[in-house]
This record gives structure tokens, C-alpha cells and sequence, in this order.
């Protein structure tokens, strides 16, 4: 690590309720014994160093089998990749594009600040509509997942970042696999996990911009199981940007998630994707510190949101 937008039909991620798959997974707070055996599975040869999650790609377009087993095995594993090109490159989305599409994810989360063709351009907005979002700036990203304030029939199953041109200095990035930090929590007190699960756990307040709405307020849980029965984390540490319901279980546990987040740990992975290098995730936990920018060489970097999950 040194097009428009589709119509397409989304089902809502449970919380915590019993129906089909969602109450055999081991993602269930009452289905220990499920859980034990994942928690198992999980934690065998799991990587220890960014190095290990690092799949080097002759052509990003055109996966070899190798690699693509390569990038299956991070993704199953961790929920996410480092893909290393190897070389300085172009500005050129279509390598975000056409990876995304080898994975299996075409969903685009056309947002209002992406482009048009709805990847968006990361870097350093001094005016207009970025200017007021902090991924936009040099500032420091605190812990989150990306469109944790979406609605629930359109969240962000997974992601691609992919970098162009880096920061001179600072812009690093710190990783979390959501499942590693719903375990730590679970083993901590398995009730966390069940108020977390409550669909007014966290409210992400209103946005309004010059006297418009746009976004309502929006209630959810923190932790979702899909209807594959896989695990889905919808987050933000900015104090300001949630509200946590009040009740005195609810508090211990997303005090206790900032913790484990902030904590020294084997399964914390941290580094910088230098040019020629991108992640792909299933939308885990990550920052970014803040950097200096060159601006005869601006840092760039590509993000593609999608509604798709990469399933193998």
C-alpha cells in the first residue's frame, strides 16, 4: 500500500430479526454456535501486515486466474484488497471500472458530488458544493464507512479507491474489517451487538445547504444482516454527524466500538496507496489522516460506491 445512473431493485438489510437466512447466520446474536464456528474460521490465518492483503496485477482490465483468486481469497478473508499495478499511471477510470465489473459490482452510487459517469475525483475542491464536505479538503477523516447516511434501501455495499496521484505528505489510511470489530464487540458483551442492531441505534441528523433539505434525518442500525446472511456496518465517529439513541446500553456500546477503533491491535491494518495502487472492500472501516498538497501535482484519487456487495 506505500453512466447514468441505473433503476435497479434493492432489498432492505434486517437488523436483528428472525427470517430465513438472517436468523441462521452467525452474524445472529442468539445463534452462538454458529458464531463460534465462524469466529474460528475467521481468526485462522488471518494477515497480520498490509503486505499480505497486496495483489500485485500486470493489467487491472483483464484479470489473470491467478489474480482474481488472489483478490477472492483477501476479500473472503478480510473484506478487502490492495491491488498494486506496479507503475505510475494516467488519470483513467476505466481501471476502477473495469475491475469493479470483473468483481462483480456495477451499482454506482451517483451521488451529488460524483462525476457524471459516477465515480468521483477525490481531491482538494476550494469552491463549490465540495468545498463544504471534509473529503474534499487536507483535513483528517475520522473512522466511518462510506454512505453510512444513505438510505437503508441504498447503502453502500462495497467500494473502490483508487489512486492516481498521492499526497507529497500524510494521506494515509487505516483499515478495520468490520466483522474483526463486530467480534471484538460481541466477545466484549453479546448484547452490544443486539442494541446495535436496533433500527433507531444511530440517527444521522438532517443536511441542509443554503435553507434547502437535502437529506432528512435518518435512523438505522449499526450492524445489518443481509439477506445472504453477511454482515453490513453503517458508521461514523464524528460527533457531530450522529446521534446515538440514549439508553444507557446503547451509549456503553458505541462508546465501547470507539475504543476497540482507537485501539493497538494485530488486526489493524495501516498504510498509504502510492499511484498505480487501489483498494477494494466491502465497505470496511477506514480514516484518513491529513496531508500537505502539491498543487502542480495535486493528489487524485478515484472512488467508485456501489450498491452491489462482492460475493464469490
Amino acid at each position: 500500500m506505500k453512466n447514468a445512473k441505473q433503476h435497479i431493485s434493492r432489498r432492505v438489510p434486517s437488523g436483528g430479526h428472525d427470517s430465513g437466512s438472517i436468523s441462521d447466520s452467525p452474524f445472529h446474536y442468539d445463534n452462538e454456535s454458529a458464531y463460534q464456528q465462524w469466529k474460528r474460521q475467521k481468526l485462522t490465518d488471518y494477515p497480520c501486515s498490509i503486505s499480505q492483503l497486496t495483489v500485485p496485477l500486470n493489467d487491472p482490465k483483464a484479470l489473470t486466474v491467478q489474480e482474481f483468486q488472489q483478490i477472492k481469497n483477501c476479500l473472503l478473508k478480510t473484506n478487502m484488497v490492495i491491488y498494486d499495478i506496479g507503475r505510475d499511471i494516467q488519470e483513467d477510470k476505466s481501471i476502477p471500472e473495469q475491475l469493479g465489473i470483473q468483481l462483480g459490482i456495477h451499482s454506482l452510487d451517483k451521488n451529488e458530488c460524483a462525476d457524471d459517469d459516477g465515480f468521483t475525483s477525490i481531491q482538494v475542491v476550494d469552491d463549490g458544493l465540495h468545498a463544504i464536505y471534509i473529503p474534499y479538503s487536507e483535513k483528517g477523516i475520522n473512522w466511518h464507512t462510506d454512505g453510512y447516511y444513505n438510505r437503508l434501501s441504498e447503502q453502500i455495499y462495497s467500494m473502490i479507491l483508487h489512486c492516481v496521484r498521492p499526497a507529497p505528505e500524510g494521506g494515509e489510511n487505516q483499515l478495520w474489517d468490520p466483522e474483526i470489530i463486530y467480534m471484538m464487540l460481541r466477545d466484549e458483551n453479546p448484547d452490544y451487538i443486539k442494541v446495535l442492531m436496533e433500527p433507531d441505534a444511530m440517527t444521522i441528523p438532517k443536511n441542509v445547504l443554503n435553507g434547502q433539505l437535502v437529506r432528512p434525518d435518518r435512523s438505522g442500525p449499526v450492524f445489518m444482516i443481509t439477506d445472504e446472511g453477511r454482515l453490513h456496518m453503517r458508521y461514523t465517529a464524528r460527533a457531530r454527524n450522529v446521534i446515538w439513541k440514549e439508553d444507557s446500553l446503547t451509549q456503553k456500546a458505541q462508546q465501547t466500538l470507539r475504543t476497540l477503533l482507537n485501539s493497538d491491535s494485530d488486526y489493524l491494518f495501516q498504510g498509504r496507496l502510492e499511484a498505480g495502487q487501489g483498494l477494494v472492500c466491502n465497505n470496511v472501516l477506514h480514516t484518513r489522516t491529513a496531508f500537505k498538497d502539491d498543487k502542480e501535482n495535486p493528489r487524485l484519487l478515484y472512488r467508485g460506491r456501489y450498491f452491489d456487495k462482492i460475493i464469490f
